[in-house]
């Protein structure tokens, strides 16, 4: 009798040498007691769970620094709305609208910087934080740009740079639903409504 034979018949017919097959769980198996392990939480243990996992807070300063911000870009959409000229609300003018979401703006940003010191639960910037300001940048230079060469262009670009850029969409549909928006706006605003917005066609 050789010894690998040998070795066989005393561990049961298996190779002294071959590695036991590991028992593998499924993957839905595997998945299905994950989601057990989430059911079996109570309420309590998934609020300490997030407790646990959430970004640290902003503080105070932050907060009031981001009222300044808010209370800025508002008076930014004000300056610009006036210089588009206002109108009435029978008659709007292409600067009605936005110089009613900048004084909106600016009110919102007062209201942070007087109660926003005792708000607790925002969270401290992050690496996230500059696609808001990156979104925030963009619609300001999309507002300076419709009196000087209308919407269309402006309103594609920030399409792309919102859908592409800052919300990870492949080119195909970048271009479809900014194309698509841009032709809806002025489908709407400049054929249907008669909206006196900038534009070049």
């Amino acid at each position: 009798m050789s010894v690998p034979d040998a070795g066989r018949r005393a561990t049961g017919g298996s190779h002294p040498l071959q590695k036991e097959p590991e028992h593998q769980v499924p993957d839905h198996q595997a998945s299905s007691h994950g989601h057990h392990l989430v059911d079996d939480l109570t309420p309590e243990d998934l609020a300490a769970q997030w407790e646990q996992e959430k970004p640290p807070a902003a503080g105070p300063l932050a907060n009031v620094a981001s009222a300044i911000v808010v209370v800025a870009i508002g008076v930014a959409g004000t300056i610009g709305s006036m210089r588009l000229g206002l109108g009435a609300p029978a008659d709007p003018e292409p600067g009605l609208w936005p110089f009613i979401i900048s004084v909106l703006l600016i009110v919102l940003g007062v209201a942070l910087a007087l109660f926003g010191r005792n708000i607790l639960d925002a969270e401290r910037f992050s690496r996230s934080s500059l696609q808001v300001a990156a979104g925030l940048v963009s619609l300001i230079v999309f507002t300076l740009l419709i009196g000087r060469i209308g919407f269309e262009i402006p309103a594609l670009l920030l399409n792309v740079i919102w859908l592409r850029f800052l919300g990870r969409e492949t080119w195909r549909m970048t271009a479809l639903l900014s194309v698509g928006i841009t032709v809806a706006f002025y489908l709407l605003f400049v054929l249907a409504l008669n909206v006196p917005i900038p534009h070049l066609f």
